[in-house]
């Protein structure tokens, strides 16, 4: 009996040193992927950073460009830092990037007649869920103010079970 009580007692620190080895040497899954972008002036860098941030990967969905490490997101960087480098400003950039990818390259689509519905469906219809309220609670005003009214039958048959009663 000894022997496994002293077996046991050096068994938890082993097996935690030997866990705490593998979790040290272990490489991890996933490497991120740095692109390095090298600018003329802080103002062409300052413009990169904003514009990969302002647009969407249209591989990963709902991540910008800067935080996407997928291929596309990869290439349009490319791109922005090329076109960025040949002296082409935000706005003909953006509209290079609506040209080939649409409004859904944009977080903030632009105010165009396709868009409408979506920068003001909200809006409506909190205006009419609101109305709809409104209309609601005015009905329930009107209806507990009214007092009902018995005719004679309803009123004699009233009475008759309030005698019975009592």
């Amino acid at each position: 009996m000894p022997f496994t009580t002293s077996f046991n007692s050096l068994r938890t620190p082993a097996l935690w040193l030997l866990m705490l080895a593998a979790f040290v040497s272990a490489e991890p899954a996933v490497h991120a992927q740095v692109d390095t972008f090298e600018f003329q002036t802080v103002e062409q860098q300052q413009r990169f950073r904003q514009l990969s941030d302002e647009l969407r990967c249209p591989m990963c969905q709902n991540t910008n460009l800067t935080g996407s490490s997928g291929g596309v997101a990869e290439d349009l960087r490319r791109e922005i830092h090329r076109m960025i480098l040949e002296g082409m400003t935000n706005s003909e950039i953006e509209q290079f990037m609506f040209e080939r990818y649409g409004d859904f390259i944009f977080y903030k689509p632009r105010l165009r007649m396709e868009t409408l519905f979506l920068w003001f469906g909200p809006l409506i219809f909190l205006l009419i869920g609101g109305a709809a309220a409104i209309a609601v609670s005015r009905k329930a005003g009107q209806t507990a103010q009214k007092s009902p009214e018995l005719d004679n039958a309803q009123r004699e048959k009233l009475q008759a079970l309030l005698k019975a009663k009592g």
